[in-house]
This record gives structure tokens, C-alpha cells and sequence, in this order.
């Protein structure tokens, strides 16, 4: 199977993303540490550059550099249970070496998370902001036990106008609408161009697997908000096209059909790969990629569309939603069974895997198994457990 020619312009791309902000500061634009689940339109609208700690961990994660970064923060106490994102993006603050060229990530001027993802990135991104010496805010977006309510809604939207506000403060100019508007249509433009590219897998054969699109992945969470993170999507839209056109899919037998759950295990992506590539199988769709996917941001109020959309997200729903949507998946790409992922460091992802399981199994009839890991660290993946798990749900499909 070919190299995606799409690899060099996403290179290129995250290479200007990391390098452009230490050009431009000179120049007077800001910098913000982000979480990836944060509203970062406003921002944009504002003309602050975003980065993101966890695209930066998970890179290094892949580049299998972050066990040196985790002993940096463990050294200065930071204990082995809590994230391995937020050890490794410590650990690189602490001066451990980014695999990123020219130093890793720039300097913030200010430190924005949202907690829709988690509620480590409370505390983390507190404690970031403290170490670099600049202004934090943090937006809370209560969990969804049902359905979003109208006064969650209204407490999320006063939260992104209050960093609107707080951000104006910070680079000296007003927030106009039509800035934001135009932001906003871009991050939708971003987000279906997304869902578009995920969706070439519907058909048969499959053209990639969540390997790749975990790759693919990085321009929709880093750069949202930009024209030219569409451009990329449907230059990669072109790419698929024309390898279903000329008969280049994955796999020449395409076997069997699977759906993974929860984040990469992002120094096993390579192996994992290869496993299910000589056992004829392809992983055709998965939560987290989706999880930037199908969004609407709504034309008419922006930060109450903003609010629906950044509080109505996978992670922040109850274990029923948890349950929808990896049946949904499982039904809509044609999928025998699936994979989930049982991450060590990511509690809010992994609780609740088991009664999913069962109960998807019994909706759909499909099988599925869970394998034990983590997404940075290691230490906390066993490669012989892993594939003998595997090996005995590949079997059961026959």
C-alpha cells in the first residue's frame, strides 16, 4: 500500500503550526496553552495562536519520548497515576526535549481549558499557568446526565462571553462579530469536511483505518476555526477518491470489520497496525476521531452555539450516550465487532467500558473486547495480553 501523499502537507503543517507563533510574537500576537476540547473560536477571532499540550504529548507519545518526560515530572513529585498527557507536558516544562524542531512549544501568554473532556485539566492547566506566569481561565461545562438543558446552556454561553471579555483585555483589541462569524463558519466548514473525510470508510473496502485518522486527525483538534484546514481536508478527500478509483484500499482481503474506543495507544499505533493488517482486518471507525465530527455550531447566537456544541460532546454525556454511540458506529461503518481501549490514564474515557460492552454486544449481536494500556506510558501495556485478547476475538468472527 502507498505512502498517503497527504503526510507531506500535514508535516508541513504542524511544523508551521509549532514554529509560527515564536515568528509572530515579535510581531505582537499572543500565544494560549488550550485543552482540546476548548472553544478556541473566540480565540482565533482574537487573533491568539492556540496550542495544544496534549497534541504536543501525544506526539511525543508517538515518537516514544514521552517515558523521559513522565520521570521528569514524577522526580519532582508528580505521581504515576495521574495523566500521562499532563505528566508529559509537565515533564517538558520541568526542561525535558520536545521530538518537535525549533524548542517544542512556544511560550504561552495565557492558559484556557475547558473541563467538558475531563477534570485532570483543572488542576493541570492551573498548575501550567502557574509555572509560565500568566492569566488562567478555566469554562466549566456540567456533565450531561440526560438531555442539555437550557440553563446549562446559558451557564456555559455567559463563560465563553466572559473569556471574550477576558481575552480582549489580554491582546488590547475588541472581539468584533463579524470576526467571529467568520471563525465560527470556518470551524464548521473544518468540522463537516472532517465528518466527510471519516465517512469514505461507509464503503467497502475500507480506503484507511483509525490508525491513519488518527493521524489525520491533528489539523481538525489544533487548527480549528482556519480555511486552510479545510483545504487540507478535501485535498485528503481527493487523495481517497482517487485510490477507491484506481482499486488501492487497505487491504486487498478485507476480512473482517472492527470499531475502536477510546484515545490511540500512541507508541503501539505502528504494531497495532500491522496486527490487524496480517489478519486481514481493518479498524474502519472509532469515538475519538469522531469526537470532532457531526457538530453543529449554530448561525444565529454564536456563543450559545459555541455552548451546545462544546458541552454536548462525547465525554461529557452519560454512559447511555456512551453506549449509543459505539453501537451507532458499529451499525453505520458495517463493523463485526470492536475494540475498546481500557486507558489507564484517562478514568472519564475508561469507566464504565465493561456494562458497555455487554450492552452494545446485546444490541448489535457483535463481540467486542477490551485491551488494558495507556495512551503515553508504557509501562502499563502488556503486548502478550494485548494480542492473545485480540487473537481470541479475531477467532470468534471466524
Amino acid at each position: 500500500m502507498p505512502k498517503f501523499l497527504i503526510h507531506d502537507d500535514l508535516k508541513k503543517l504542524m511544523s508551521k503550526h509549532y514554529l509560527m507563533p515564536k515568528v509572530t510574537r515579535y510581531l505582537g500576537k499572543k500565544v494560549a496553552w488550550v485543552t482540546s476540547g476548548a472553544p478556541v473560536e473566540v480565540l482565533v477571532a482574537l487573533g491568539v495562536q492556540p496550542i495544544y499540550p496534549e497534541n504536543h504529548a501525544a506526539i511525543c507519545g508517538a515518537r516514544k519520548v514521552a517515558p523521559d518526560l513522565h520521570r521528569l515530572a514524577e522526580g519532582a513529585g508528580y505521581s504515576p497515576e495521574i495523566c500521562s498527557y499532563a505528566r508529559n507536558d509537565l515533564g517538558f516544562q520541568l526542561g525535558g526535549k520536545s521530538p518537535i524542531p525549533f524548542g517544542g512549544m512556544p511560550k504561552p501568554d495565557m492558559v484556557v481549558a475547558c473541563n467538558n473532556i475531563c477534570n485532570t485539566v483543572t488542576k493541570w492547566f492551573e498548575r501550567t499557568a502557574e509555572i509560565q506566569g500568566v492569566p488562567f481561565y478555566l469554562i466549566d461545562t456540567p456533565v450531561i446526565h440526560d438531555q442539555l438543558q437550557p440553563h446549562t446552556v446559558a451557564y456555559v454561553k455567559s463563560q465563553l462571553e466572559g473569556l471574550a471579555a477576558w481575552g480582549e483585555k489580554i491582546v488590547g483589541k475588541r472581539l468584533t462579530d463579524k470576526r467571529l462569524r467568520e471563525v465560527a463558519t470556518n470551524a464548521q466548514e473544518n468540522v463537516d469536511a472532517w465528518t466527510e473525510v471519516l465517512e469514505m470508510n461507509l464503503e467497502r473496502p475500507a480506503l484507511f483505518s483509525c490508525f491513519d485518522a488518527f493521524v489525520f486527525m491533528m489539523p481538525i483538534v489544533s487548527m480549528r476555526g482556519n480555511a486552510f484546514v479545510t483545504r487540507f481536508f478535501q485535498k485528503l478527500k481527493g487523495e481517497l477518491a482517487d485510490r477507491r478509483r484506481n482499486g488501492q484500499f487497505l487491504l486487498k482481503n478485507e476480512k473482517r470489520r472492527l470499531v475502536w474506543d477510546n484515545i490511540p495507544i500512541w507508541f503501539q499505533i505502528g504494531a497495532l497496525s500491522r496486527f490487524f493488517k496480517e489478519h486481514d482486518t481493518v479498524l474502519v471507525a472509532d469515538t475519538y476521531t469522531h469526537a470532532w465530527a457531526g457538530h453543529t455550531f449554530g448561525a444565529d447566537d454564536l456563543f450559545e452555539g459555541a455552548a451546545r456544541a462544546y458541552t454536548d460532546i462525547y465525554l461529557n454525556q452519560s454512559i447511555h450516550a456512551r453506549m449509543a454511540k459505539v453501537q451507532h458506529l458499529t451499525e453505520k461503518f458495517g463493523a463485526d465487532g470492536f475494540v475498546m481501549h481500557s486507558n489507564h490514564s484517562c478514568k472519564p474515557y475508561s469507566i464504565g467500558q465493561y456494562p458497555v460492552k455487554e450492552e452494545v454486544t446485546r444490541r448489535t449481536g457483535k463481540p467486542g473486547v477490551i485491551i488494558e494500556g495507556d495512551m503515553t506510558d508504557p509501562r502499563y501495556f502488556t503486548e502478550s495480553q494485548s494480542v492473545q485478547r485480540l487473537q481470541a476475538l479475531l477467532e470468534s468472527l471466524g
